[in-house]
């Protein structure tokens, strides 16, 4: 009998896991995104919580502070929504480290994985990211203008990264650079010569800390040059994890756009009994479990082995116009109420924003 290829069915680890996830985006995560969004700077204690459920110490070897069970794409995709339905934010910056492991574990070496791992290896947040992006209007992940250069054993890298969660907070980045007409990653240590760090107030997820990283004559060492490096794989599965950070961020406006309808009155009469305003709400749920259903093909795909780099990219397409469509829907059915700061309507719409602009930012 052959493999299913899509197949949503929960084990029993998952199902508890969602659960106990779920509480801590409704309880925690919920309540402080807004102070957090106003401050710019991620909660530690909300950073340790989400760190404390171990997803960034399940693929890695015990040897190295892990818990080595299987890799599952899966399993963290639906850890992703979850905690994105609390806040996409610190979602984002609390499971960067998660993607760094991620990065080691499909394209370096055992050296290279005994050197920078058990750095990550506690329950407690302890920062690592991928660095992909640049600020450039034309910039295509496959073309990065930060450059290799080779002498010897030596690489030296120049260039600037963009949009990178929790830089300054960071031991260690893996940096996609172009050379010799291929695209290669490379592990450079936070405290590099030449490497600076700069927080940028960009429009949403503020509590993410995000920054420009700039490169200036970087000398990493040749073992540090990940030798299974794959482009595609690396921005197939941030691509899924991007989706999963939509489909939760969409699935709060939803949950809580629903109980204001129903008691907002106008001419007398709840709005949710209006078909415009009813219409609306329906077709937010149509579209959320739309992505959903793209999101998590592409990922059970991704946990059998199978080819799922066109799933995945049909699903960030798909995420990246109806997230802004839902975004922009709440804001409308809240009037001129979803306009002002007193609902975190504006704040969801500003994070969503950013999933057209994200790249390899969240590899699950």
């Amino acid at each position: 009998m052959s493999t299913p290829l899509f197949d949503l069915t929960l084990t029993e680890e998952q199902r508890i896991t969602r659960e106990s996830m779920r509480r801590l985006a409704r309880d925690s995560l919920s309540p402080q995104a807004r102070a957090a969004d106003d401050a710019a700077m991620a909660n530690p204690a909300l950073l340790d919580a989400i760190s404390g459920f171990g997803l960034a110490l399940m693929p890695m070897p015990e040897a190295l502070g892990g818990v080595a069970m299987p890799r599952s794409p899966l399993s963290n995709a639906l850890a992703v929504e979850d905690l994105a339905q609390g806040d996409m934010s610190h979602t984002l910056a609390a499971l960067q480290p998660m993607a760094a492991v991620n990065a080691l574990m499909d394209f370096g070496d055992e050296q290279q994985q005994e050197r920078w791992l058990p750095a990550l290896a506690a329950e407690t947040f302890t920062g690592a990211a991928l660095a992909v992006n640049e600020p450039r209007a034309t910039f295509e992940p496959a073309a990065p203008a930060t450059m290799a250069s080779k002498d010897g054993d030596i690489y030296t890298l120049n260039g600037v990264k963009s949009l990178v969660p929790m830089a300054a907070q960071c031991e260690w980045f893996v940096v996609v650079a172009a050379i010799d007409g291929e695209v290669a990653g490379f592990v450079v240590p936070a405290e590099a010569e030449g490497l600076s760090i700069e927080s940028e107030p960009y429009m949403g997820l503020r509590s993410a800390n995000m920054a420009t990283l700039t490169l200036e004559n970087v000398a990493v060492q040749a073992r540090d040059r990940l030798p299974g490096f794959d482009l595609n794989r690396l921005l197939g599965l941030s691509r899924i994890g991007q989706c999963a950070l939509a489909v939760g961020c969409c699935q709060a406006v939803m949950q809580y756009s629903i109980p204001y309808v129903k008691e907002r009155k106008a001419f007398g009469e709840p709005i949710a009994w209006r078909q415009s305003v009813a219409f609306m709400v329906a077709n937010m749920g149509i579209e959320i479990e739309g992505m959903r259903l793209m999101m998590l093909r592409a990922a059970s795909r991704a946990e059998q082995g199978l080819d799922f780099h066109k799933d995945a990219y049909l699903a960030q397409l798909q995420c990246m116009e109806k997230a802004m469509e839902i975004g922009t829907n709440g804001i409308q059915l809240f009037g001129g109420a979803g306009f002002v700061r007193d609902y975190p309507l504006e704040m969801w719409y500003r994070n969503l924003r950013s999933i057209a602009v994200l790249h390899g930012s969240l590899m699950v």
